[in-house]
């Protein structure tokens, strides 16, 4: 029989494995203003790298955690679907970060370091909802979060559409025109993220509220 004590025990690794991922996440975050803030001399991807190795210890963690523990605080299916939403943060952003350090030199001036401020601004946003979890469930305030992570995706799509319609009516260069859009649906995917993760948030409160 399992006691209380190893039920919550398990509760609070699992708590604290959620909560140092959508830290990760947010590392991931500032680590890009970082990069776009350097001249191209002095950029590397050695923090994305690392953001991302923890990640995927995390996620791999999570995974057997679920496998080994009989009794989980959450419902699996939801620490399964978290984790998941969780993982593609880091992940997106590496990839933001290994294509602009490679076409750096050819996309000009755009600027790219108000868009990722609004990721970083996402994933703080997404830390508070994935603490909330261990807090009681508070469905007015995850809903607050939420909205505000909405909120956040809705004006960067919105910027995100300002910047297609500059490069539409002004890049002459086909190739630059394309590196320009990839790295936009790149950044724009990370936000998007965000986004789903808050999503799964608000769903596994709302479920326990």
């Amino acid at each position: 029989m399992f006691s209380l004590q190893t039920i919550f025990g398990k509760g609070d690794k699992f708590y604290n494995l959620l909560e140092a991922s959508a830290d990760s996440a947010y590392s991931s975050s500032t680590a890009l203003i970082e990069l776009l803030s350097l001249p191209a001399t002095q950029q590397s991807l050695e923090k994305f790298k690392q953001a991302r190795r923890r990640e995927k210890n995390l996620f791999a963690e999570i995974s057997e955690e679920l496998v080994n523990t009989f009794v989980t605080v959450l419902d699996r299916e939801d620490i399964e679907a978290l984790n998941s939403a969780l993982y593609k943060i880091p992940k997106v952003v590496e990839k933001f970060a290994e294509r602009y350090t490679l076409a750096s030199d050819r996309i000009g001036d755009v600027d790219f370091i108000s868009r990722a401020a609004m990721l970083e601004q996402a994933c703080q946003v997404l830390q508070q909802m994935v603490g909330q979890l261990r807090k009681g469930m508070d469905l007015d305030v995850v809903k607050k979060l939420n909205d505000q992570l909405q909120s956040i995706e809705a004006e960067a799509d919105r910027q995100i559409l300002e910047l297609y319609r500059d490069v539409y009516a002004n890049e002459s260069d086909p190739i630059r025109y394309m590196v320009k859009r990839d790295l936009f649906e790149i950044l724009e995917k990370a936000i998007d993220r965000c986004r789903d993760a808050g999503n799964v948030v608000y769903h596994i409160v709302l479920k326990n509220s």
